[in-house]
């Protein structure tokens, strides 16, 4: 997959631009001058130890905290500012699985369309369009509790795509599954950025979810480290790979401020 620039050729807009973004908990910086931008149609992971401050930042991105230093922009709407127009674009699957467990799969789908304002008639067809999409349309009318960790995370991508976002947001989208499970949606997540367009950003903190072609932002101890094409990132890092390049940027980050999340 060949690496886009950071700015789409079209418009200029970036799918997602982040600006001297900082938080704090308290006392406690998570975050400090975060900035990066990545471009429509690629497929970028945030990649950062457990308490960089990945999810503080997809918070801050989807809005669930405000954003008081810096900006946050989804195709130039800025989520502060502009927060409808920036979250109708963007979709979200976060860590924590969040299916009601008694609802089957369509009543779960069926409640989020609600939500975006879609149509009961239109919502079908988009529930079945989606399902088909991450290989679940057998499971229709299933109870999401009698399926598995890797199934529900299918359901919740398909969730976050009933809207026809432009972005994606995953925050440690595989945690909890086992190995085929997690290459088969991470697979998944790459094929929807090629065929469809979507911007994917995949925040882990697993070194083998990372290709040589992707687009990556190291983010520690609350500050981003390294910004770029994975081949860019190892060379300037003077490393072999890009574990070992992760390696070498978390041990020269600066000391943690109390940084989480």
């Amino acid at each position: 997959m060949q690496q886009m620039t950071v700015l789409d050729q079209t418009n200029g807009t970036a799918a997602l631009d982040v600006a001297a973004v900082s938080h704090s908990y308290g006392p406690k910086k998570a975050l400090d001058t975060v900035s990066f931008a990545i471009a429509p149609g690629t497929f970028t992971v945030l990649l950062g130890l457990n308490g960089a401050g990945k999810t503080t930042l997809f918070s801050l991105i989807s809005h669930l905290y405000d954003t008081r230093q810096g900006s946050i922009r989804i195709f130039g709407h800025d989520v502060t500012r502009a927060s409808g127009e920036a979250l109708r674009r963007l979709g979200i699957v976060f860590q924590a699985r969040t299916l009601d467990l008694d609802l089957s799969v369509h009543q779960n789908l069926s409640y989020h369309a609600s939500l975006h304002g879609i149509g009961a008639r239109e919502a079908r067809k988009r529930i079945a369009a989606v399902l088909e999409t991450v290989d679940m349309a057998g499971r229709l009318n299933d109870k999401a509790r009698s399926l598995s960790g890797g199934q529900m995370r299918r359901v919740e991508i398909a969730r976050a795509l009933l809207h026809r976002p432009h972005l994606l947001l995953l925050d440690e989208a595989t945690v909890g599954l086992d190995v085929q499970s997690r290459a088969g949606i991470l697979a998944d997540i790459r094929r929807l950025v090629r065929s469809e367009g979507i911007s994917a950003f995949w925040a882990t903190h697993l070194i083998d979810e990372v290709e040589d072609s992707d687009h990556v932002v190291v983010l520690a101890e609350g500050t981003v480290v390294a910004d770029g094409v994975v081949s860019d990132v190892v060379r300037a890092a003077n490393a072999n790979n890009i574990g070992e390049a992760f390696s070498k940027l978390v041990r020269k980050a600066p000391a943690a401020q109390g940084a989480t999340a």
